[in-house]
């Protein structure tokens, strides 16, 4: 088995079917689909019915609503030689595989490997991203990871101890357990690249409703990160100063929904880079294979 792809599931049928339907595009079969469903329901029952014929899916159940957690339980489960956690609402474009497949096999020392979102209107999506490629640093980290394109060797992801649980959606630090995940990769002298063309399509979010919502939340954790991993002062300047930026010009052009954001983001940054936890070393056990 080449690819094992954990996909943890909250709340969703109809995307999880686009997802699946983007991976049959992809003309392999040397995949698998771990989905570690988190709801109380079974509305992912029927989806798994209609493409358990066309596709290797295991589906396993969690009533731990936890993002990592689930990610984690999937990775125990994993046998493929490079794991992957697409999200439950992105789309593979077609020939990612392939790509993922030749860029490990080009670098036998390569053991993760990252690229940017793109947006589902064409272009990058959400978030600032790296424009060229090229290997991964303490300085460039944070431009270079989101969790639903990070793809590692099986076993450095287990040797990792996989995400952070205390970290990502269902946690008070909401974000960025892919760059830490990627920081203690680095950490250990794990070879790391970005691909600026290796691109997944997720749906942009940053200035909904929700994403005003979740600002905050999603704040701390690139603010626990930034601190607990010791980043640069660049990496500090660009993000705190620029979401006060941000306010200042939304402020102007009266935006009041994007100054929310905003600052929002800029106060969970500083609540994160502030918690006791994130002044305290990465200490995670490795994980172990499920029997």
């Amino acid at each position: 088995m080449r690819f094992s792809l954990v996909v943890a599931t909250l709340g969703r049928d109809r995307e999880v079917a686009e997802l699946f339907d983007s991976l049959l595009a992809q003309g392999r079969q040397d995949f698998e689909v771990i989905i570690v469903d988190q709801n109380d329901d079974d509305r992912l029952g029927a989806v798994e019915a209609a493409y358990s014929s066309r596709l290797k899916i295991r589906r396993l159940r969690s009533a731990i609503r936890n993002a990592n957690n689930a990610r984690n339980l999937g990775l125990r489960h994993a046998r493929g030689e490079i794991v992957t956690f697409p999200d439950d609402d992105c789309l593979y474009p077609p020939g990612v595989l392939d790509r993922v497949d030749a860029a490990f096999v080009a670098e036998p020392a390569l053991h993760v490997l990252t690229g940017p979102a793109a947006s589902p209107a064409g272009g990058l999506g959400s978030g600032r991203w790296r424009m060229e490629s090229g290997p991964i640093d303490l300085g460039n980290v944070w431009t270079s990871v989101i969790e639903f394109n990070l793809f590692l060797r099986r076993a450095t992801a287990l040797a990792l101890g996989g995400f952070d649980e205390g970290m990502g959606p269902g946690s008070p630090f909401g974000s960025a357990e892919g760059n830490d995940l990627v920081c203690r990769a680095m950490a250990l002298g794990v070879g790391a690249r970005y691909d600026a063309a290796l691109r997944i399509v997720h749906p942009d979010k940053r200035l909904t409703d929700i994403a005003v919502e979740r600002a905050e939340r999603y704040g701390r954790g690139l603010g626990f990160a930034l601190r607990r991993h010791h980043a640069p002062a660049s990496a500090w300047m660009a993000f705190l100063v620029r979401p006060l930026g941000g306010v200042a010009v939304s402020l102007l052009r009266g935006r009041m929904h994007e100054a929310a954001y905003y600052f929002m983001t800029w106060r969970g940054r500083i609540a994160g880079a502030m918690a006791a936890e994130a002044r305290r070393p990465a200490r995670i056990a490795p994980l172990t294979e499920a029997a």
